[in-house]
């Protein structure tokens, strides 16, 4: 469904392109009260709808549904764009898309969330950007709790409640080649290169003991066994078995 050519009645395949200087005359005509400017710029932009909808089409929504969605946030960003910020109106638009999109998303979300938690979230959403706008920076957690009146907790608890699963194979870049997807960007502590080869170090130690000291080391750390357990299996003491082990250790740190 992505694929196809007519979404919403709209034939994507003839979607305009305006260049920069269209844009910024446009804007001006806007500015000037020139409605018919305002339909210009949102055709115009279609296609940057089009492109931002195909990270969410993994999602199991009709396409025609993230488009419609999609050109509400193309519209509130053009209503609310400043042209005295000097900045790009897609890299602009492309977060409000995203963020409408986000939000039909969460609330058609199968995992419902309390009424009351959502209403938090929203409010504590809408302080945030109250913020920003007054003190031109990021608040802190603690200023958003402040000016709602709820604990600090309260504020977490809310927004990650109306957080929505990302798949680790969501795009999060493209630059025409290989695309980068969330995956790429959460590191893993256990199979880094220094573990991958502290597991060969120590297969190649083990190779370097007698067959009771190898048999030892694999009841104790491979299978968990206690020192008595492994002594009742091979028929020694356990106060053997804690030599043996400990010696067996020793000679392993010679050769990792």
């Amino acid at each position: 469904m992505v694929n196809k050519v007519e979404i919403c009645g709209v034939n994507t395949a003839k979607l305009p392109v305006l260049t920069s200087s269209e844009m910024q005359e446009l804007f001006l005509a806007i500015i000037a009260g020139d409605q018919t400017a305002r339909e210009k710029l949102i055709k115009g932009n279609l296609r940057l709808v089009l492109s931002v909808i195909q990270r969410f089409t993994n999602r199991g929504e009709f396409v025609d549904d993230l488009f419609q969605v999609g050109c509400i946030g193309l519209i509130k960003a053009i209503d609310n764009f400043d042209l005295g910020q000097n900045v790009k109106f897609s890299t602009y638009a492309v977060p409000m898309i995203i963020g409408e999109i986000r939000r039909y998303l969460r609330d058609n979300n199968p995992i419902r969330v309390s009424r009351s938690l959502r209403d938090t979230a929203y409010k504590a959403i809408q302080v945030r950007e109250a913020l920003i706008n007054k003190n031109s920076r990021e608040p802190s957690l603690n200023e958003i709790a402040k000016e709602l009146s709820i604990p600090g907790e309260d504020v977490v608890f809310a927004m990650d409640a109306i957080q929505e699963p990302v798949s680790l194979f969501e795009p999060i870049y493209h630059d025409g080649g290989d695309p980068i997807y969330v995956m790429d960007q959460i590191g893993d502590e256990k199979n880094h290169d220094l573990n991958w080869l502290e597991k060969i170090s120590i297969r190649e130690a083990l190779c370097k003991l007698n067959n009771r000291e190898k048999l030892i080391l694999t009841l104790r750390f491979f299978e968990g066994k206690t020192q008595m357990e492994v002594a009742e299996e091979i028929g020694i003491s356990q106060a053997q078995v804690s030599r043996l082990e400990k010696a067996a250790l020793n000679h392993m740190r010679k050769f990792i």
